[in-house]
């Protein structure tokens, strides 16, 4: 942790509960490597005290804050802007101080897109499959459309949910050939599927012995195929195990936790971050 005095300079996490989060892991480590007088610590903040806690924040000069479950869509209301990429997704998970008021982006996207920029492929033939249709699913299909994937399967079991899902995309700025599809519809998918995404919650811990997909559908995944799971604990999933088992290229969440987080703080301290002490700082706190 570093030595916090007068003249240091808050950052930090706001969520309910948000003892869980690792952000501070990772931001303090990085904070301590650059040699900056900030501190980034995690208030738990209950929704019914949102607005208060954001007009008490500017009122101590804190510099900026992430946002957590459950209030990345509540927040909205609260800032003076907000980026595009926010806009699109519907949620806010960065905010800063500006002299107007507070400012808010969504970092989720730039993180999830980090490790699929390094993989070589063909996007804009790829067909993506995405298991879930909350909010981690949007800030995923706003990635796959700038990726410019050439079609993009969001697949849940609520079809009213995910006919709004769809319906909410229209007006996007980013050309966003999006299909919704039932559970059910997951036999013909996976096997044209260039990239297979889980944003549900199955398989996190402490449910780790389950995967949102079968074994044998997962083995109909074509070779070559890349498996993307959001969770990171327990690492691999069950359901990146079973896509490695069959071929598959798999990747977890910590790389999209790790740069979303240097992408924020790199926007509240206005130069480039060590990256890579933000994730050696995680892994490390993971392995225990």
């Amino acid at each position: 942790m570093p030595t916090i005095t007068g003249t240091t300079q808050l950052l930090g996490v706001i969520g309910y509960p948000v003892k869980h989060s690792l952000s501070p892991v990772m931001h303090n480590a990085a904070i301590a490597e650059m040699g900056v007088d900030f501190v980034y610590l995690p208030w738990p903040v209950a929704p019914a005290n949102l607005s208060t806690a954001i007009a008490g924040f500017a009122a101590i000069g804190v510099r900026g804050f992430s946002i957590t479950i459950p209030h990345k869509q509540a927040i909205i209301p609260l800032l003076s802007e907000i980026s595009p990429v926010a806009q699109a997704v519907g949620a806010v998970n960065t905010v800063w101080r500006t002299p107007t008021g507070w400012a808010g982006t969504n970092t989720d996207v730039e993180g999830f897109l980090a490790p699929l920029q390094s993989c070589d492929r063909p996007w804009n033939q790829t067909l993506a499959v995405i298991l879930g249709a909350g909010g981690a699913a949007r800030a995923v299909v706003a990635g796959l459309a700038q990726l410019g994937c050439a079609q993009i399967c969001v697949v849940g079991r609520n079809l009213d949910k995910l006919q709004a899902f769809q319906t909410s995309w229209q007006d996007s700025p980013w050309l966003v050939n999006l299909s919704v599809h039932d559970w059910s519809e997951l036999p013909q998918l996976i096997p044209q599927a260039g990239l297979l995404v889980n944003s549900t919650p199955v398989g996190m811990y402490p449910d780790v012995g389950h995967s949102p997909v079968t074994p044998d559908l997962l083995g109909t995944l074509p070779q070559g195929a890349i498996a993307y799971d959001l969770i990171y604990t327990p690492s691999p999933t069950e359901f990146l195990r079973q896509a490695q088992a069959v071929g598959a290229e798999a990747i977890d969440g910590s790389e999209m936790l790790v740069q979303q987080g240097a992408a924020a703080l790199q926007i509240w301290l206005d130069r480039p971050v060590p990256v890579d002490i933000m994730g050696q700082a995680l892994r490390q706190h993971l392995r225990g």
